[in-house]
Formats: structure tokens, C-alpha cells, sequence
């Protein structure tokens, strides 16, 4: 039987907080998976994908970004992307420690970014990297393109984008998704904002199964 924990280990700095998913019968594979801006580590995006991937035998820490932890509400600073990055890092390092064969990261749109900034930096930090609605550039600001890194990422990376996304079109994720020198593959979540349909009491039943299975395909787990 699966089980899900409070996780903190404040032996490192940053500390890694949040919680641990722990399969009843453990595949060897493991997921560090962080929120985006207006969230932390109880995001029911992130519940619902923890959930399902450690059903499928993951162990999943699913945890709160140095940003968060610092205060409950507000926005990371432009300081605040290097620490962020580095709580990524020993995020990972963290549920390596804990016993997993492959280590997987990702994270919703900023806590995305940063995971994909940090794999571009150094490609041995994880096998393969989910991108949950990246932001590709702000709202109505497409010529301020966040893509400046990806030609240097060599991570196998799932992005899944919904089709209303204000942060990206699929049209210019799919322009991204040429940049990276890896395996990528897109998941469309169709009629989906840059929640992905997880907006206040609304659930989309039907998108963390989807999502391990894009997964699964890719990595070839």
C-alpha cells in the first residue's frame, strides 16, 4: 500500500520541504515535482500527479520551491530564480538518498522553468524533465521569450500545454520544443487555461493518467 508523508530535511540549504509519496511496490523510478508562482507543494495539480505516478510504482516528493518557504503568498523576486534552482537541486538529491534508479524532476509553469534551467546547466541532475504549463513569455508579451536555455537542454522533456494557455500557444511551444537538442513530446490539454483545468474546486479528471502515460512513452519506463 502506498503511503504519503511530511517530508523536511534541513541538513542542506535550502532545506527541502514538502511531502512524500511512497509506492507499495517501488519501480525504481523516482519524481521531484514543484509548483509555479501562485502555488506550493499542496497544489491539487501537483496531489492529483503525485498520486497517480506513485501508483504507478514512483516514489514522489513533491515539494515547496526556497521562494515559498521564505513567505506563504506572493510571487518569487528576480533574486529569488538562483536559490530556487538550487532547492530544485537537493531536491532531487534528496529522494536520490532516500533509494530510486532513475531521478525525474519537473514542475508547473516558474517551478517548471527553474527545473529546466537548472537540467540545461547540468544535464546529470535528472533523466528526464515534465514541463507543466511552461511559460514560454508573459501574457500578450510573445516577443519576451523564455527559450534562451533550451538549446542546451539534453533532458528527455514532456511538456504538457493547455490549448488556451495565455503564457504560450501550442503553435509556439511546438516552435520551443525544436530548440531542445533531446527527446521532447507535447501533451495538448484541450480547452485548458495555464491551470490545466485544476482552477479552484475544478478537477480534470482525466489528465494525471494521461499525463504518466505521455510520460512512461518517453522515458521508455
Amino acid at each position: 500500500m502506498s503511503s504519503v508523508k511530511a517530508f523536511l530535511d534541513d541538513s542542506v540549504q535550502p532545506a527541502v520541504r514538502g511531502f512524500l509519496h511512497t509506492p507499495g511496490v517501488p519501480s525504481g523510478q523516482a519524481l521531484a515535482l514543484t509548483h509555479g508562482v501562485g502555488f506550493n507543494s499542496q497544489s491539487p495539480l501537483l496531489i492529483a500527479l503525485a498520486e497517480t505516478f506513485c501508483a504507478a510504482g514512483f516514489k514522489v516528493l513533491r515539494f515547496d520551491l526556497p521562494f515559498r518557504q521564505a513567505r506563504r503568498f506572493g510571487p518569487p523576486g528576480p533574486a529569488n530564480a538562483a536559490l530556487d534552482r538550487a532547492g530544485i537541486r537537493n531536491a532531487a538529491q534528496a529522494i536520490s538518498e532516500i533509494g530510486a534508479g532513475n531521478i525525474f524532476v519537473g514542475g508547473h509553469s516558474y517551478g517548471g522553468r527553474q527545473c529546466s534551467i537548472l537540467c540545461a546547466e547540468d544535464p546529470t541532475i535528472a533523466a528526464g524533465l515534465l514541463l507543466l504549463s511552461y511559460p514560454l513569455h508573459p501574457p500578450n508579451k510573445p516577443d519576451q521569450l523564455r527559450t534562451q536555455h533550451l538549446p542546451n537542454l539534453h533532458t528527455p522533456t514532456l511538456f504538457v500545454h493547455g490549448t488556451t494557455d495565455g503564457f504560450g500557444s501550442i503553435a509556439e511551444i511546438e516552435q520551443a520544443r525544436t530548440l531542445i537538442p533531446a527527446k521532447t513530446r507535447l501533451l495538448e490539454v484541450e480547452g485548458a487555461g495555464h491551470d490545466l483545468g485544476f482552477k479552484g474546486k475544478s478537477r480534470r479528471e482525466d489528465l494525471a493518467p494521461l499525463v504518466l502515460e505521455y510520460f512512461q512513452d518517453l522515458m521508455e519506463i
